[in-house]
Parts: C-alpha cells; structure tokens; sequence
C-alpha cells in the first residue's frame, strides 16, 4: 500500500477514535488514566493532528475493547467463522467463541455425566452470565441450590462462592459469558424459593 493510499485510512482513525469515547461517555482524561497515553496526545489524534501509531493504537483498541482493525478499518477478511480450539480442563470442555482480547469472552462449555458431584464452591475475580442449551445445571451460588433447565439463565459475581455441576441424565450445554468485574449482561434468573432436587 502507497502513502497515497494509506493517508485516508489513517485520516479516519481520529474520528472513529472520538466517535468510540463518546459513544462510552468517556473524557479524555479518563482514556489517558487507563492507557497512559497523556490528553494533550489523545486530543491531537482525535482531531487529526497526530499520526496514528501501533504504539498508541494497541492501548486504545484494549481500552475501548475493539479489535485493532476496526479502529484502521481494515478490509474484511472473507471468513467470520470463528475457529474454536477447544480446550478441556477437570472434565469440562471449553470452546471459545470470540477471539479478541480482554473484555467480556464468550464460551460453550460441555459438562460431561456427573461432573461438579461434590465439588466445593469457590471464588475469583470477574462476573458470569450462564445461559443453559440442553441438559441441566446445578447451580450452587452462596446460600442458593437451584436447578437450571435449557432456556434458563444466570448471571453472577463470581466473588460469591459458586459451583456448578451436571444433574442431568447427558452431557449439559451451556453458554457462558465471562468477563472482569462490572461488565455484566443484563437477564436475570431468580432463585426459585424451595430447594433443589
């Protein structure tokens, strides 16, 4: 790619940055808090001042969560299936959905017969939103014990002491949205009052 053909995509980088702060209600300070990139900086990049760099674009896409090429607008790539490897770890079977890094990560995980029997609730940093496909899922969650059938869902700070285990007769499917703390999904599952089978 020439200067020639490469001086518009970079041109557009400055409003596409702008356009993704105020979309979040972020300040420029608040975006050189968490990037470390100073304000004066930030400003010249979103009026168009300052060239782009990898060097200031990589911290940018973390902070806003967008994979790098949608901040340069890079041509499609042809493909969007994602290609999982799945990965099994004390039984359970993970396959990930999205590839991007940092923020919320979507997975299926595959509960094999009996996984989870016994195992003691724990804790981590995060929060998880669970959305169960077939089978069903126990869900020990602090003082709660329910019992989650396809078409159910939770969601959780996992600060809370929880364990999950499969109370079905097959294999339970679930999608499982993972992500740091304060990034939550939005549908709620109340326990029922009476406890699991």
């Amino acid at each position: 790619m020439s200067d020639d053909d490469l001086s518009p995509v970079l041109d557009a980088v400055g409003p596409r940055l702008r356009a993704l702060r105020v979309q979040h209600d972020r300040t420029l300070a608040d975006l050189a808090a968490e990037t470390g990139i100073s304000v004066s900086t930030l400003s010249r990049l979103e009026s168009g001042q300052r060239r782009p760099t990898l060097e200031l674009l990589l911290p940018l896409a973390r902070a806003h969560q967008v994979p790098l090429d949608e901040l340069v607008d890079a041509p499609e790539t042809g493909d969007p299936r994602v290609r999982a490897r799945p990965v099994t770890r004390g039984g359970m079977t993970m396959v990930p959905l999205t590839r991007r890094p940092g923020g919320i990560q979507a997975m299926k995980l595959l509960l094999p017969l009996g996984y989870g029997a016994g195992a003691e609730q724990r804790t981590h940093e995060g929060y998880e939103w669970l959305y169960v496909l077939d089978g069903r899922l126990r869900l020990r969650l602090g003082p709660h014990d329910m019992v989650l059938a396809p078409g159910e869902a939770a969601e959780f700070d996992t600060r809370t002491p929880h364990a999950m285990a499969n109370t079905g007769d097959d294999v339970c499917e679930l999608l499982a949205l993972m992500g740091p703390q304060g990034q939550r999904a939005h549908l709620r599952a109340r326990p029922a009052a009476k406890t699991a089978r």
